[in-house]
């Protein structure tokens, strides 16, 4: 069994329970309530924590044979070298505009990887979503020819959903969060046999979201430090997997989205609650284990931004470069911007720039 199935596998008992607990109002399973779970501040030490899941390795050749995969299917997008003093920072600083990726954002690369790593059956493909993974597997699956079913939660944003219906998904809304829709997408793919395509904890996605790494290496080379946006982290994940110790990654997260965070604070992926501007795209309310395992190896900082300032790092991308990034773009900028990084003399540092589905009234 590959590491995907068992990763499934595990995860499918879960999303039973979660489901008949939904519909039925019990709980065949013993899960915590949120507040029995530990704060960052309470939780064990990685010492004292519980062994995580079997490491699954996403390797280099995992991230070049996906990029020779994927190659036909997506944009190289374009990498921007600012001039000294952009946005309020001194010294080489490049932008890594994967926001001009179809779709919008990097997602596309994972779901195209995980498509064309596997037999696609009848069936089709199916996914959960808050937005943009939902509208990149969408996509992928409508220029492969395959049937698509994306669930949502009904919070989600309309104009996605839309946007989902206008690539051919069939789309279900259910539940008030990704974990709902989650949970019930996987119970209908043990149903019908469609192929899971997960937002961010698949080594096939992760590979797939570790070209955006292997381009920027090759477009800007010699970079000290990468800053990257987490959510589910998938694309700190590839990323990091893809540059190992020859640059410092650095995971950003929303001040109230610190799934990764809490995760190294406790030494395992927990679930903590999650909202904030950003929270449509950064809004996973537990880090993958896959992303967990390889930033704990090769993330060297971990940093919280608040709302504002990520509002002020979208803002100033439009107006300085008149580009539009969507909150969850200018989330790792905004880690220049704010001093929240503290930028060293000579450091030359990329920033990928992860999505551009903004709101453009919001910038108006």
């Amino acid at each position: 069994m590959d590491a995907s199935r068992r990763l499934a596998a595990a995860r499918f008992a879960f999303a039973f329970a979660f489901a008949f607990a939904l519909v039925t109002g019990d709980t065949p399973l013993d899960v915590p309530s949120p507040q029995d779970v530990p704060s960052p501040q309470d939780a064990p030490s990685p010492q004292d924590a519980p062994s995580p899941l079997p490491r699954v390795h996403v390797t280099r050749a995992d991230i070049d044979d996906a990029a020779q995969r994927i190659a036909a299917h997506v944009r190289e997008t374009p990498v921007l070298r600012m001039e000294p003093g952009a946005f309020g920072v001194d010294g080489a600083l490049y932008l890594k505009l994967e926001s001009l990726q179809h779709t919008g954002s990097f997602k596309v690369r994972g779901a195209f990887n995980r498509m064309l790593s596997a037999e696609v059956p009848s069936s089709g493909v199916i996914a959960a979503s808050g937005g943009n993974h939902g509208v990149a597997v969408a996509y992928a699956a409508l220029r492969l020819g395959h049937r698509a079913e994306i669930f949502v939660p009904v919070t989600a944003s309309p104009v996605k959903v839309e946007r989902l219906r206008r690539y051919g998904a069939h789309v279900t809304q259910i539940g008030d969060r990704y974990a709902d829709a989650l949970a019930a997408s996987q119970l209908r793919a043990a149903e019908t046999g469609a192929l899971e395509v997960h937002a961010f904890d698949q080594p096939e996605v992760v590979a797939g979201q570790g070209t955006v790494g292997r381009e920027f290496d090759a477009q800007a080379p010699g970079l000290d430090t990468v800053l990257v946006a987490v959510g589910g982290g998938g694309l700190i994940a590839g990323i990091a997997s893809w540059y190992g110790d020859a640059a410092s990654v650095v995971s950003v997260e929303p001040e109230r989205a610190p799934t990764l965070s809490a995760a190294l604070s406790a030494g395992k992926p927990l679930k903590v609650s999650v909202s904030g501007v950003a929270v449509d795209a950064l809004g996973a309310s537990q880090a993958g284990d896959i992303a967990f395992d390889v930033a704990r190896r090769h993330v060297r900082h971990a940093i919280l931004i608040p709302d504002d300032a990520i509002l002020a790092a979208q803002r100033a991308l439009w107006e300085e470069l008149r580009f539009a990034a969507e909150p969850s773009g200018a989330t790792a900028l905004a880690a220049l911007m704010s001093g929240a990084y503290p930028r060293r003399s000579g450091e030359r540092i990329g920033v990928v720039v992860c999505g551009g589905n903004a709101d453009l009234r919001a910038l108006a």
